[in-house]
Parts: structure tokens; sequence; C-alpha cells
């Protein structure tokens, strides 16, 4: 489904990624893992044509992508849940929740504001509340339901648990674990391991702007030593 390719990218002139190689295939639940720093989310902003490629390729069902400007990257079905949240802080719950809501690919059984509340029943509690009144936790929530009300056929969570407290880390794991069930797609980019080797089919790991590792769980658990090198965990 997506397909990144020698992947290049800086700001201005400080070049932060040299060759980045990853691939996410329909239904699969995929990690992008490595130290802070090393070019995690500077892939997530190229992918979806935040940062202009210096070099390479990204591809979606077999087309060129590379150079697309976001609204039309978001508009193939692309669902980001960016790091730090960014929620609309003067909208309230619903407003955000609404405000890019879209079904362009006709998908069958559509988000819709009942099932997003059904998800996270705080979000339905606090549906009239403007975002800025919101924990820390209740907008990743509120952020994880924004881009599924685009019915995405590929959601990328940037450190989506980053920061919160365990109770309610826990509550977006499950999430992200009914959304696999499901059949989502989903780009994962975090550090908690224990996790992500559950909950994940394949893993690539980034040392500085460079792919150097990739495998599926069994591999990440033979190869552990040389994981723990690039991540530290």
């Amino acid at each position: 489904m997506l397909s990144v390719s020698g992947l290049q990218a800086a700001y201005g002139a400080s070049q932060v990624l040299f060759d980045v190689n990853l691939d996410i295939r329909d239904g699969e639940v995929v990690t992008l893992m490595g130290r802070n720093g090393m070019g995690k989310t500077t892939t997530v902003r190229t992918i979806m044509g935040l940062l202009p490629a210096r070099g390479g390729e990204v591809s979606y069902d077999a087309r060129a992508i590379t150079g697309l400007a976001p609204e039309k990257v978001a508009r193939l079905g692309f669902g980001l849940v960016p790091e730090g949240r960014q929620v609309f802080p003067t909208l309230s719950v619903r407003e955000n929740l609404v405000a890019t809501a879209a079904n362009r690919l006709g998908a069958a059984g559509p988000w819709t504001l009942a099932r997003i509340y059904d998800l996270f029943p705080r979000l339905g509690e606090r549906a009239g509340q403007s975002a800025a009144t919101l924990s820390g936790g209740e907008q990743q929530m509120l952020a994880v339901g924004r881009a599924l009300m685009t019915n995405p056929r590929l959601l990328i969570l940037d450190e989506a648990t980053e920061g919160l407290a365990p109770v309610i880390r826990a509550e977006i794991w499950g999430v992200v674990e009914k959304l696999k069930a499901e059949g989502q797609s989903i780009l994962l980019i975090d550090k908690t391991f224990s996790v992500l080797k559950r909950l994940a089919d394949r893993h690539f790991i980034l040392e500085k702007g460079r792919t150097v590792w990739a495998g599926d769980t069994a591999d990440l658990l033979r190869d552990r030593a040389q994981v723990q090198a690039y991540i530290g965990v």
C-alpha cells in the first residue's frame, strides 16, 4: 500500500533523512522506532507532504506521491495523529471531530460521532467543552478521534502515548488493538517496546536518518541485542 524508498529530507542546509526505507501492506500494523532525533517525525512529515523530499520516493498503491501537497496526500486516505496532539483549542470536542470529517474512499460503516464516543466515552461526556479545557490524555483521544473521522485507509500515530499517565496510555493502546482487529492499517511511531512487539506485524528502525534494521516481530525478538543497541530498550 505504502512504499518509502531511499527517502531524503532536510530542514534548510541541515539534512536529516539520508536513506529511509519502509513499506506497509493493507491491514498491517507497522512500527517506526529509534531514539529521539533519528528522523522518525521528519519521515512522517515528508510522507505527508509537510516537508519536501530532497531525494527518494514515496509511493501509494504503486503511484508516486512524492511532492504532493499535504491536503492531497490526506485526501488519498492518510489520517495523521501528529506529535503534540495539535487539536483546535478554541473549538469544542464535537467541532474538532466534525471539522475534517469525510468519507472520500466510501468506507463501509464509516466513522461517526456515535462510534467515536463509543470508542472514547470521555469525549462524549465533554462534547460541548472546548478542546483547551481537556486534559492531555483527553486531547490525545480527541486527536485520534479526529483522524478516524476522516475514515483513513492508513492511520499514522506519531508518539500517541508520550507523556501520558499509565491508565491513559493503556486506553490508547486498547484502542489501537481494536483498530487492528478491524483491519485498520496503522503506522506507529513510539518507544513502548513491550507493547509494540505485541501489537505490530513488522518493524523498522531508524538511526541518524537511515533505516538500519527491518523485520517482523519474530526477527525483533531474535535480534534483541542488536535492536537494543539502536533504540536503547
